[in-house]
């Protein structure tokens, strides 16, 4: 296998991959196979791009008036429903195959030089709209799986203790952190009653906020007097 990986017969290729613009999707899909591969060990959770997470310790104040644009632009186009990591992964493979065949087949006949780069741009432009019709398709058909899984995990951790992670949790800010007895999952919570917890304290799940994907804690001390 490795004989044909270094033989000559895959120069064209290698070339076809490493050129402008498929190299932007070759190296974001190389990301998205380590990811993958780091995931199968344990190594990261599934949702770990998840986006109501990438603001971990910084508060913003009061959320609702901060929607994120690109969730929004996601939810345009139908890229929700599933961890934003699977979305990534099939922009990327779809992306990918998009610019790889429209530069095999297509290149040879623009003329060398500005041109070529043009050319390039807008198969770059072609093959991300291509990619997100697909995978828009495929989310469509996958999200139903991961509502229900959802649902599961949301019926089986109610009740459960989580450790604070972000620098303080109150009625408007933070995430915990729950060992599942797996690569562990982070979640939004918030304070019932004014209380403000901080980093390290451990809190109980209590209720489940479905519009606004958050859960509501109490301490443990609270829960268990």
């Amino acid at each position: 296998m490795f004989a044909i990986l270094l033989s000559e017969g895959m120069n064209p290729f290698y070339q076809n991959i490493s050129s402008f613009p498929t190299a932007i999707f070759t190296f974001i899909l190389a990301i998205c196979v380590l990811y993958w591969l780091f995931a199968v060990l344990g190594v990261v959770d599934i949702d770990v791009l998840d986006i109501d997470g990438l603001d971990a310790d910084v508060d913003w104040g009061n959320d609702a008036a901060t929607p994120n644009a690109m969730a929004g632009i996601m939810l345009k186009f139908g890229l929700n429903g599933v961890p934003v990591t699977i979305i990534i992964s099939f922009l990327s493979l779809f992306g990918w195959l998009a610019s790889y065949y429209s530069m095999h087949y297509l290149s040879f006949l623009i003329p060398k030089g500005l041109f070529t780069y043009l050319f390039g741009l807008l198969v770059l432009i072609i093959a991300f709209w291509l990619a997100v019709l697909f995978t828009a398709m495929i989310v469509k058909l996958l999200s139903p799986f991961f509502n229900k899984i959802e649902q599961q995990t949301i019926k089986h951790i109610l009740g459960q203790s989580a450790v604070v992670r972000t620098s303080k949790v109150t009625d408007s800010f933070g995430e915990a952190f729950l060992d599942d007895g797996g690569a562990g999952l982070i979640l939004k919570v918030r304070s019932m009653e004014d209380q403000t917890f901080v980093k390290g304290d451990k809190v109980v799940l209590l209720e489940y906020l479905e519009n606004e994907n958050i859960y509501q804690v109490i301490s443990e001390q609270g829960f268990t007097s």
